[in-house]
């Protein structure tokens, strides 16, 4: 995919379900170590989360369920079936194809939901890891998204004006925090 990139001086990319196709990887992760728990996950409802954190949605399933729950050790569990079995996700061509082409023309920088260091696992597993000039995950900053933080964290680490990048995003939750940063962004379930 040929993206133009003239008007813009730095590139963000999510990262699950926009560098890498991990999306099924992690609904299988959460609905088997959420039903330990007693604890219902829709695929509908796990979509619809998309670029929360990890500990703010098991913070809102079990509060649904009426359940307490020791949320780090219920998210380490979750991290740790994703990671064994992070040999089935890929790389999404297209995005990634952006992020490849401008690799060496623009700052890049990775600002995810996804905490850094299953960030740096995806991104090492898909060989991509040195692209980028900063990687944000969703333990560096305070507000998630739909917030801007993570955005306008990745956008000050690559020494760029928020106005001036373009952000790669895949859910409904991650585009309004990319345009609440002052972004352009691409939806790139249409590149797909």
């Amino acid at each position: 995919m040929n993206f133009n990139t003239q008007k813009y001086e730095g590139l963000i990319f999510d990262c699950d379900g926009t560098l890498i196709d991990s999306m099924p990887v992690h609904f299988a992760a959460w609905t088997t170590t959420l039903k330990k728990y007693g604890i219902a996950f829709s695929e509908q409802h796990f979509y619809a989360l998309g670029g929360v954190p990890v500990f703010e949605i098991i913070k809102i399933l079990a509060d649904a369920a009426g359940k307490t729950l020791d949320v780090r050790a219920v998210a380490g569990e979750k991290e740790k079936r994703f990671i064994e079995h992070i040999h089935q996700t890929k790389a999404v061509e297209s995005v990634v194809e952006i992020a490849r082409i401008n690799r060496r023309k623009l700052p890049l920088a990775v600002a995810s939901g996804t905490g850094a260091r299953v960030l740096e696992i995806e991104l090492k597993h898909l060989g991509i890891f040195h692209w980028f000039d900063a990687i944000v995950g969703s333990d560096a900053v305070q507000n998630h998204k739909p917030a801007p933080d993570v955005f306008l964290k990745a956008a000050r680490q690559i020494g760029v004006d928020p106005t001036k990048c373009c952000a790669f995003e895949d859910s409904d939750i991650g585009l309004q925090a990319a345009r609440a940063a002052g972004m352009d962004v691409v939806d790139v379930r249409e590149l797909i």
